[in-house]
């Protein structure tokens, strides 16, 4: 029987998991104002402000991709406390700049510095690796998932609510929130990578290319990031299309949009707190990640196919239980590299997330707009998603032939 964690190291990853959650509640308090303020800066030329949130995202998603591979590997070399505290502070102190930014230019600026920030959360899934024993890193990395999903849900609604005083105050709440965060860790946040752990800073290892030569080594480092592209491109549908969809499709106000987002938010958090852990014991990671990938399917299939909106309600919970497979998969990688090199793992996945995240939003929305033209051969605004379930059953082929572990 494993030993309970000391309480030291409890309050440790509980302030790992708070900073996950206030990057995330950071970023998602922005989504309701963001666009308004672009739009305010183009003249409420719709189409203008439209173009230029667009670049915003592969701007963001390029920082991520660049600089995900640099953060892991200085997490590496420095230890993972330094770089945390340094994503915390530099991440307040960037929404303080878009908070003053007189137009787009600077509000741009803040969108690169924010994708580079904010990539530090391969940093803190590093942080559980270390801190974690193997059969425990699973439930860990769940627990991320459950941060991102409380963030998620709370960050929108409290954006909006605030953006109805200021399109601004959003940006100063969220730089707050990331600078108390920062104080608050210099007093509680030990180290967590000795020393003698430590590895040299090689530039050739922070190349972003070059990161996905660490999965390269072994086949099923590199099958397990093959799932997770797909798994992460799959998942880009909902960034990309649920709003138009719903709107479209079940004319939904923005509140019923807000809505199902939280419910999809929730119970994604309750996948990531309650079921990841349980689920790795019953089945082992390989099959825990089948289950998500098979339920990520269905629930994408289900949603594409309701034409009444009740259904796509019913869908989203079965669609929620693709947090199985995030926490799942990542705990195998670490298993298979030395602690030397978690860092720079990390990194290569989040280089793989942000790689999809570059090429889902064109893919997904130039599908929906062709299913739902005027000259659409065949009106099916369900499309985006019966493609995000076609690359989830990818993904799963690709679990069974190529991931093999020994508790599969």
């Amino acid at each position: 029987m494993t030993e309970p964690a000391p309480p030291s190291q409890r309050a440790a990853i509980s302030f790992v998991l708070v900073t996950v959650l206030l990057d995330m509640l950071a970023m998602s308090i922005i989504i309701p104002v963001l666009p308004r303020l672009v739009l305010q800066f183009s003249l409420n030329d719709t189409a203008a402000a439209a173009g230029v949130l667009g670049v915003f995202g592969t701007a963001f998603n390029l920082m991520q991709f660049l600089f995900s591979p640099l953060i892991g590997a200085l997490s590496d070399r420095l230890g993972r406390r330094p770089v945390i505290l340094m994503s915390n502070f530099g991440l307040g102190l960037d929404y303080v700049l878009m908070a003053l930014a007189p137009g787009i230019a600077l509000l741009f600026v803040g969108r690169l510095i924010s994708g580079i920030t904010a990539a530090s959360h391969s940093t803190a899934g590093a942080y559980i690796a270390d801190v974690s024993p193997p059969e425990r890193r699973a439930a860990g990395f769940g627990l991320i998932s459950v941060a991102f999903g409380v963030g998620f849900v709370l960050g929108p609604a409290l954006g909006g609510l605030l953006g109805g005083f200021d399109p601004r105050l959003p940006f100063w709440v969220a730089a707050g929130l990331s600078l108390v965060n920062g104080v608050y860790g210099l007093f509680v946040l030990p180290e967590s990578l000795p020393r003698a752990r430590r590895s040299k800073l090689a530039w050739r290892r922070v190349n972003p290319l070059a990161s996905f030569v660490l999965l390269a080594r072994q086949r099923r480092l590199l099958g397990i990031g093959a799932v997770l592209f797909l798994f992460a491109l799959a998942q880009q549908s909902l960034l990309s299309v649920f709003v138009l969809h719903g709107t479209y499709r079940y004319h939904w106000p923005a509140s019923t949009v807000g809505l199902a987002l939280a419910g999809f938010g929730v119970c994604a958090a309750v996948t990531g707190g309650l079921l990841v852990r349980p689920a790795v014991r019953w089945f082992g990671e390989r099959r825990t990640m089948l289950v998500g990938l098979a339920c990520a399917a269905l629930g994408f299939i289900a949603f594409a196919a309701a034409d009444d909106p009740l259904l796509a309600w019913l869908g989203l919970p079965v669609l929620s239980l693709m947090g199985l497979v995030g926490p799942a998969a990542r705990a195998i990688m670490t298993q298979l590299v030395p602690p030397t090199e978690q860092g720079r793992l990390q990194g290569a996945n989040s280089s793989i997330m942000s790689v999809a995240g570059l090429a889902g939003p064109g893919l997904f929305t130039a599908v929906f707009a062709v299913a739902v033209g005027n000259n659409a051969a065949w009106h099916l605004p369900g499309a985006p998603y019966y493609l995000a379930a076609a690359i989830m059953a990818a993904a799963l082929l690709t679990t069974l032939f190529a991931v093999r572990t020994g508790r599969s």
